[in-house]
């Protein structure tokens, strides 16, 4: 084969699967307007708090990744009931994540092998994503997610009331300039080395107008022009050197804050390096947290923490079947007994606290 016969373009593809647009999944599976006005509540809410408007703390909670809908839905309610109970202190926010980034290879997510097989069918893993979300809103409780792959906002966004980026992606510009133009407050988690430069800068990007590359609500490739989002923050989530919620290193990342010119608004990470990467440790956290409030913190705005019915996490066995029931199939997370302690504790230490607390 001569060299201008050998092929020249998609080398390494083998195939290409035209997706439902974002507009036709919408259609297939609208917002009801009870869910419509959990989402407002929740993403007006989270903007309160970040401007010193609202004396609560929030708290995204919940399993470090879905992939059992039932079981999400089981704890769903569960928390529902819990978000009631402390809601004068603390306002949950229900973790719903989709998207796994992986350091190597490994199941990437619900969205991207919902069927935990190796069968990558993204577009029922996309159905079945989005009725979740609005499942888990008409319960009344708000949902958040990373925001991992820069297409699949599009798709979901506007369910979510609260968004992350992940360490690994805060220096990625893809991402701040997704971020930029995401509809809800967005956190940009420290390096993985724990360190805080890389999260400040994405911060200073993300607020700013940017112009990038994405698709709209058609599928077709756009040109997308953001206005800047004013809500993002940072969380704190550990790093190589150790855990990173403790009051030295909050004052470093306040004093970092400063300098850059922004708001001084920490969320916590419970899990990750903060806990050692023992998932158990993750009540010792909150009660820190909470004792830095009671001390006079007025910086900490909220937490991260990855929760299941059942603590622990377990491989994913080629038998389905026995994949034990709401257990994490990623990251260990606390069980549910554990999280409803740590979380009525925390409320009932801060309830008279938090409203005397001038930020």
């Amino acid at each position: 084969m001569s060299s201008i016969e050998k092929k020249i373009e998609n080398v390494n593809v083998t195939a290409q699967e035209v997706l439902i647009t974002p507009a036709r999944l919408k259609a297939a599976l609208p917002m009801s307007d009870l869910a419509k006005e959990v989402v407002n509540q929740g993403r007006d809410t989270v903007r309160d708090i970040l401007d010193g408007k609202d004396h609560r703390m929030f708290v995204v909670v919940g399993p470090c990744s879905i992939h059992d809908v039932d079981a999400a839905m089981d704890y769903a309610k569960r928390l529902k009931a819990l978000a009631d109970e402390v809601s004068d202190t603390l306002v949950i926010i229900m973790r719903v994540y989709f998207e796994k980034p992986r350091t190597t290879v490994g199941w990437k997510g619900l969205i991207n092998d919902p069927y935990l097989n190796d069968t990558f069918k993204i577009e029922e893993g996309l159905h079945i994503g989005r009725k979740l979300l609005l499942d888990i809103s008409e319960l009344g409780l708000p949902t958040s997610t990373e925001a991992l792959d820069p297409i699949s906002p599009q798709y979901l966004q506007d369910c979510i009331a609260w968004s992350a980026i992940g360490a690994r992606t805060t220096e990625s510009q893809t991402h701040r300039e997704m971020a930029s133009g995401l509809s809800s407050a967005v956190g940009f988690k420290n390096g993985t080395d724990g360190g805080l430069t890389v999260a400040v800068n994405a911060i200073g990007s993300a607020v700013k107008p940017h112009r990038f590359l994405g698709i709209n609500g058609e599928g077709q490739v756009a040109v997308i022009h953001t206005t800047g989002n004013a809500y993002t923050h940072i969380v704190l989530r550990g790093g190589s050197q150790g855990p990173n919620y403790d009051s030295v290193h909050i004052k470093l990342c306040e004093a970092e804050l400063t300098k850059a010119g922004i708001p001084l608004n920490i969320m916590v990470d419970c899990s990750h390096a903060n806990s050692s990467k023992q998932p158990q440790l993750q009540p010792l956290v909150i009660e820190n947290v909470a004792n830095q409030v009671i001390e006079g913190n007025t910086s900490i705005v909220g937490l991260m923490v990855e929760s299941n019915i059942n603590a622990g996490n377990q491989s994913i066995p080629e038998d389905l079947s026995k994949l034990a029931y709401g257990v994490s199939v990623t990251d260990g997370c606390i069980g549910w007994d554990e999280t409803e302690t740590a979380l009525r504790t925390m409320r009932e230490r801060l309830k008279d606290v938090l409203p005397k607390r001038a930020r």
